[in-house]
This record gives C-alpha cells, sequence and structure tokens, in this order.
C-alpha cells in the first residue's frame, strides 16, 4: 500500500507505479508517453485574446465542487466511470490519444462519460480553433466540429471556419459571435485552470476517475486503469 492506494507492479508492467497526489487530495497519477510541451496555460484566455490579462478563474476557486467542473454531469452518474480529456488541436500526439478515446468510449458505451476541455497551449491558431469549438457546441455540433479539426490538415483560421461551418450547417455569423463570448472564455479559463490545478506540463492529459494521467497511452493501458477505476470506486474522489 502507497498513500492508502494499492501499487500494481504487475498489471502495470513496464510503467511507473501509481503516486498518490497531494493535490488535489485523493487522486492518483500515473505517466504515460510523450507530451506536446506547453506555455503559461492562461495566456491568450481572456476575452480580446490578451496574454497580459490576469486569469480571472483561479484553480481554488474550483474546489469545491471539483468533480462536476472536471467530468460535467458524469460526476453525478451512477455506475460509470468519467474521463476528463484535455488536449490541443495541433499536439500530435493528441491527435492520436483523442481518436483512441473517442473510440473506445464508443466501444463501451454507457460504462464510461467523457468530458473533452479544450486546453490550447500551442499558440493562437489553438486558441482559434478552441474557440471555434465551444462555439459550435453552442449549436449542438461540437462533436463534428471536434472531429473535423482533428482530422484536417489545415490550420483554422477565418476561411476555414467559414467553408467548415457552411459544409456542417452550422450559423457562421453566430459562431462568430459565440466565439468571442464571455461563457466561451469563461469555459477556457476553467479548463486552463483546472490543468493548473492537476500541474499539467503539456497535452495530452487525462484524469480517469481517480487516477490522472499525463501524456500519450495505449488502450490496454486505459482499459484497465478503467476497470481498476470501476471495481474500486472512483467516487471517493467526489
Amino acid at each position: 500500500m502507497v498513500g492508502g492506494f494499492r501499487v500494481l507492479p504487475v498489471l502495470f508492467e513496464g510503467l511507473p507505479e501509481f503516486e498518490p497526489l497531494d493535490d488535489p487530495p485523493g487522486f492518483r497519477r500515473v505517466a504515460g508517453g510523450s507530451v506536446s510541451s506547453s506555455f503559461n496555460p492562461f495566456a491568450g484566455l481572456s476575452v480580446g485574446g490578451s496574454e497580459e490579462t490576469p486569469a480571472r478563474v483561479p484553480p481554488d476557486s474550483l474546489r469545491a465542487d471539483l468533480c462536476s467542473h472536471l467530468f460535467g454531469t458524469a460526476a453525478r452518474s451512477e455506475g460509470v466511470v468519467p474521463i476528463a480529456s484535455f488536449a490541443d488541436y495541433y499536439c500530435p500526439y493528441c491527435r492520436v490519444q483523442t481518436k483512441r478515446l473517442s473510440e473506445l468510449g464508443s466501444e463501451l458505451g454507457s460504462e464510461v462519460a467523457i468530458e473533452w476541455h479544450e486546453l490550447p497551449l500551442l499558440g493562437e491558431t489553438s486558441i482559434l480553433a478552441a474557440r471555434a469549438a465551444l462555439a459550435a457546441k453552442r449549436q449542438d455540433a461540437y462533436v463534428v466540429f471536434h472531429e473535423n479539426l482533428l482530422t484536417s490538415p489545415f490550420r483554422a483560421n477565418a476561411e476555414y471556419l467559414s467553408l467548415l461551418s457552411e459544409r456542417i450547417g452550422v450559423d457562421h455569423a453566430q459562431l462568430i459571435a459565440d466565439m468571442e463570448s464571455e461563457s466561451v472564455s469563461r469555459e477556457l479559463e476553467i479548463s486552463a485552470a483546472l490543468s493548473r490545478l492537476f500541474a499539467f506540463v503539456g497535452t495530452p492529459a487525462m484524469v480517469v476517475g481517480r487516477t490522472v494521467i499525463q501524456g500519450e497511452v495505449s488502450d490496454r493501458t486505459l482499459r484497465r486503469i478503467i476497470s481498476l477505476e470501476r471495481e474500486e470506486g472512483w467516487s471517493s474522489v467526489c
């Protein structure tokens, strides 16, 4: 036992053992694979895109309702293992990991619930894509926008977003308005604050129940962690 958690050297052969986190309490960490390096996760996330504007969502302000911010409605769902995924559309490892995670989510169905967090760490184009995806969510088009941004060889710009909106039937004028809205800015700021709270150093990153994963991991490892979270009762952290 380590800090109340069971260490599984055989099950996670070749991977680091679980390490309990001092903060947030109740969570544990296992390292993954490759990550894209990050810069200041609060840079450029305020309305107007100014990197000089301080974050308006301090990480500590999320503690009282941490699981809801992290997992959304899945935090209150019986029998479901929630997964919070943090990714950047232009992180190459994220593109691989997000595809795997989407396929696994489709396969497992109601056994898991995935909350997608936009964490644009790789510059202004990443921020533009993240804002566009969250704006599309307000027209119930997040999934298709998300998938197109992840698979397109093109970088997001005004022309690309206009063409994509037309192709999938999104109101482009409304999309642009929502991209600069207070609600989209706050959603980005909450995800950035969560990344700071869990000390993520880049993307991709995940929180599976109470297990924090930094980096790209295999399907086999992810399945094992999901099974453990179901067996051991991830909801003890909520």
